[in-house]
């Protein structure tokens, strides 16, 4: 397991904040019909029960939200992935069919609305992850979205530079079927530890049916 720890800055500004971490040997695929029956019949029910102001509300959004505004970003303009996944259906869009890992993922933060950093664990340099604040000017390259302005939002950060945010993934660590470890770091900025435990055996049993694996390790850290 990697060594997950928290900055000065990021602590002193969201005291709650609780992570759990998910180390697994894993086979990815284009496609698992099996897990998008599950996804369809998660956008099904979002769209019976939800709205966009009821999306906000929900707590671990909420949190996050608050997180950003702590931090010193607006979460209006940069939006937690869960909400902006949610809101997605709920404007009657589709999700991406990327590839099985991340689809999987998608579905964890749909259902649970924890941003959720789902990355190749091969890619990362060295064995030690820190959260942090992002800085002005500092690079970084969204998965699909190019560089990205990360000043002001909570990032994770190995040898070489940010990883992960709740906003967006770096493309320098990302997943792809070639991906045989996975790393998923579940930000539970509402520190309900019950609902993060939730969310990450949640994962494991994802993992489990729809990509060959064992369920892998679970660290919490704070």
């Amino acid at each position: 397991m990697f060594n997950l720890t928290l900055s000065d800055d990021i602590r002193s500004r969201c005291p709650e904040y609780r992570g759990a971490a998910l180390l697994a040997t894993v086979t990815n695929t284009p496609y698992c019909e099996n897990l998008w029956q599950e996804i369809d019949l998660f956008t099904q029910t979002l769209r019976a029960t939800d709205s966009t102001d009821s999306i906000k509300r929900q707590p671990a959004i909420a949190a996050t939200r608050e997180a950003y505004r702590r931090c010193g970003k607006d979460p209006s303009r940069y939006r937690p992935s869960a909400e902006a996944l949610r809101r997605r259906l709920l404007r009657g869009l589709e999700l991406y069919r990327i590839d099985t890992l991340v689809d999987l993922i998608n579905l964890v933060s749909l259902r649970t609305g924890y941003s959720i950093g789902g990355f190749d664990a091969d890619k990362i340099q060295g064995n030690d992850l820190c959260l942090g604040i992002g800085r002005a000017d500092e690079p970084f390259e969204g998965i699909g979205r190019g560089p990205l302005n990360i000043e002001g939002l909570p990032v994770f950060r190995d040898a070489i530079g940010g990883i992960g945010t709740p906003t967006s993934d770096n493309e320098r660590t990302k997943m792809d079927l070639g991906t045989r470890r996975i790393l998923a770091i579940i930000n539970g900025y509402d520190g309900d530890t019950r609902r993060l435990a939730e969310a990450a055996a949640l994962t494991q049993e994802l993992l489990r049916r729809h990509a060959g694996s064992d369920g892998g390790e679970v660290a919490y850290f704070s």
